[in-house]
Parts: structure tokens; C-alpha cells; sequence
């Protein structure tokens, strides 16, 4: 296990109909130069989304659904950098709720109200862990040159 404390900055940002998610936080991070963002809090809504089960590994990635219709966001947490690992929950119009690894195809439907929240002193990497078979979070000291 690793780890380190930091000071927090704090990114607010909306996106509206029509956008894709991941792809405009990605976008964001990119702008911005963040090192080590995350997500802390997101209302809205999306049209599809296609998502990675939970039963899902490295050899069997086969476990994916894609959504079509109105889902209300009930969740979504990860890390953004330098590749994005986001969880998502959504909910249908009856309430029901599926959740999983998101890969993508977040269509806004009316909105997407995001914060970002920045480790300024830290620096998120990726690297392939033999034990998992996926990329997985490094967390270092942001290096002192910015």
C-alpha cells in the first residue's frame, strides 16, 4: 500500500447535452495540467453508457454491457490521470441501478455537474501489475520543477 497526503484544489465544471463524459474530463485534465485529479461529487444524467462488469479480468474482458435510454448519475468516483479508472452507478426511470467500470459512451442528457477535486502535491502514474493483469494507480511525490 502506498500513499501521501496533499493540499486539495478544487475544479468545478459543467457539461451539457450532447457531450460525451469521459471524454470531456479527459479533456479537462488535459487543459488544466492536472497530476493527480479525482473525482468528488457528479449529478446528472446520460442517454447510454457502456460499462465493464464487476466479474470482468484481465484474460476476460468480455463482461460489457452498453445502456440506451435515460439514466439518472448516481454515482461516479475514480481517478483521471494519466488514464481515467471511473466507476459509475446509474439509475433508470424506476430507480433501478447498474454500476460498473466505465469505458465510455457517457451521452449527457441534460447535464453533468462535476467537481474535480486536485491532489496539488502529488503526481498519479499507472503501472501494469503482474498480480491484477491491469494498469494500476501509482501515487508520488509531484515533482518539485512545476
Amino acid at each position: 500500500m502506498s500513499g501521501a497526503g496533499s493540499s486539495l484544489r478544487v475544479h468545478a465544471v459543467r457539461f451539457g447535452p450532447g457531450r460525451e463524459l469521459l471524454t470531456s474530463l479527459q479533456a479537462l485534465v488535459q487543459e488544466r495540467r492536472l497530476r493527480a485529479p479525482f473525482i468528488i461529487t457528479c449529478v446528472g444524467s446520460v442517454t447510454k453508457a457502456t460499462l465493464r462488469l464487476a466479474n470482468a479480468t484481465a484474460t476476460n474482458t468480455n463482461e460489457v454491457i452498453h445502456l440506451d435510454g435515460r439514466f439518472e448519475i448516481v454515482s461516479l468516483v475514480g481517478t483521471l490521470n494519466p488514464e481515467a479508472h471511473l466507476h459509475i452507478c446509474l439509475a433508470d426511470k424506476e430507480g433501478r441501478t447498474v454500476g460498473g467500470h466505465v469505458l465510455g459512451d457517457l451521452e449527457v442528457f441534460t447535464t453533468a455537474e462535476v467537481v474535480v477535486g486536485e491532489a496539488a502535491d502529488l503526481q498519479f502514474t499507472r503501472e501494469m501489475d503482474v498480480k491484477t493483469g491491469f494498469p494500476e494507480l501509482v501515487v508520488q511525490p509531484r515533482p518539485q520543477q512545476d
